[in-house]
């Protein structure tokens, strides 16, 4: 055996974050949440796991970079025409989010692991506080209510998700609908007869009817707030602005 046939044969491969965050997508589209661990990413990518430690020193790092980096997909100049109206910029933030969780089930899971703290985590809220500042809510108004509507987005999501089969490719919605609502029509009537009485309008609860609905409810709660505001602190008012 030459030296060169040695050199190659021991070359070690390269190994760089986003080959490992590649990795963790690839796992949790095809074998969920669970699957994302420091052993199964060395496996996905063929390296023992100490190489994936030089770049995550555990498995905490990397979920918390893998929700960094959806997040990131977000396009947040989207929703930053002043022109558009404010609840209108509110939905099509929240689509999107909703959408993108909803293609990977296993997703909500990782965002839900520990907090939201990263850069792009912060630049959603950033965006959101300054749709709400445009909305006429003060600075104090907009961060409670940027927290209520990522609670309220990530919730529904967590729920709706949680109902999907995982892994593997998402049934669609109407799909979903259908089966949720037989197992709510199985619901023993006697036993629990409001249930089963709102069966098929509670079988459209992981639906985007559903989510919109929600939203909105969340949104008309926040014009209140705003009128009232506005009400106490007209234009010329020195506590206004």
């Amino acid at each position: 055996m030459t030296a060169e046939v040695r050199r190659v044969r021991g070359r070690r491969r390269t190994l760089d974050e986003e080959q490992i965050l590649d990795a963790a997508l690839s796992l949790l589209a095809s074998r969920g949440a669970d699957s994302v661990s420091v052993r199964g990413i060395a496996s996905q990518v063929g390296v023992a796991p100490n190489a994936v430690y030089t770049y995550f020193p555990d498995k905490a790092s990397v979920v918390r970079a893998l929700a960094e980096r959806i997040l990131g997909e977000i396009d947040h100049g989207a929703f930053d025409d002043r022109d558009l109206p404010w609840r209108e910029r509110i939905h099509a933030l929240a689509a999107d989010l909703r959408a993108r969780l909803i293609a990977r089930p296993g997703a909500i899971d990782l965002l839900l692991a520990g907090p939201l703290d990263g850069p792009n985590a912060l630049a959603l809220v950033e965006t959101l506080l300054a749709i709400l500042a445009d909305a006429g809510l003060s600075p104090d108004d907009a961060a409670r209510a940027s927290y209520l509507l990522i609670v309220h987005s990530l919730g529904s999501i967590a729920l709706e998700v949680a109902e999907l089969d995982r892994p593997g490719p998402v049934l669609p919605e109407e799909q979903r609908v259908l089966r949720r609502q037989a197992a709510l029509r199985a619901v023993p009537a006697d036993r629990y007869p409001r249930t089963a009485s709102a069966a098929d309008v509670m079988a459209g609860s992981i639906t985007t009817e559903q989510f919109t609905w929600g939203l909105d409810r969340v949104l008309d709660g926040l014009s209140v707030q705003r009128s009232s505001e506005a009400k106490q602190h007209p234009p010329d008012h020195p506590l206004r602005g």
